[in-house]
């Protein structure tokens, strides 16, 4: 299985997470401040780069509806940007409350959220590549020739 990043796009911090080589375990990595789509595109690519990622998933942040709202078109186009600019594959994933969950993890663990942003969009990060390995792990093996 390819090492994937996983990213958790924002307009200021991007949170990221990172595969171990078998898929198995998403371990948080830096949570990045960024200026812009620009420099965040820059970041990303600099992170896909040192990590030696082969895939990379960018949270998609659907309404409760399911439907694609502003969030969501911005993070699209953060992705577009991203493919454009590396060869690894950028896919998009659902990462409706990813962030809560995270949020609920640091709580659970003592950390009061409210000056935890950073690791809140990193433990989002985390719980997207999580739900995203675990999709890939259950489907079903393609069949042999």
């Amino acid at each position: 299985m390819p090492r994937i990043l996983a990213v958790d796009w924002g307009g200021r911090r991007i949170g990221m997470a990172l595969s171990d080589p078998q898929g198995i375990v998403a371990t948080g990595l830096e949570t990045l401040e960024v200026r812009g789509a620009a420099d965040a595109v820059a970041r990303v690519l600099r992170a896909i780069r040192e990590h030696e990622a082969e895939a990379v998933v960018v949270g998609l942040p659907l309404l409760m509806s399911g439907e694609r709202g502003e969030a969501a078109q911005r993070a699209q186009a953060f992705a577009d940007a991203l493919a454009a600019r590396t060869e690894v594959p950028v896919d998009m994933y659902d990462e409706r409350l990813t962030s809560a969950l995270s949020a609920r993890r640091l709580r659970e663990l003592g950390v009061r959220t409210g000056h935890a942003k950073r690791r809140v969009d990193q433990g989002a990060a985390i719980a997207l590549l999580e739900s995203y390995l675990l999709r890939i792990r259950s489907r079903p093996a393609a069949p042999e020739d």
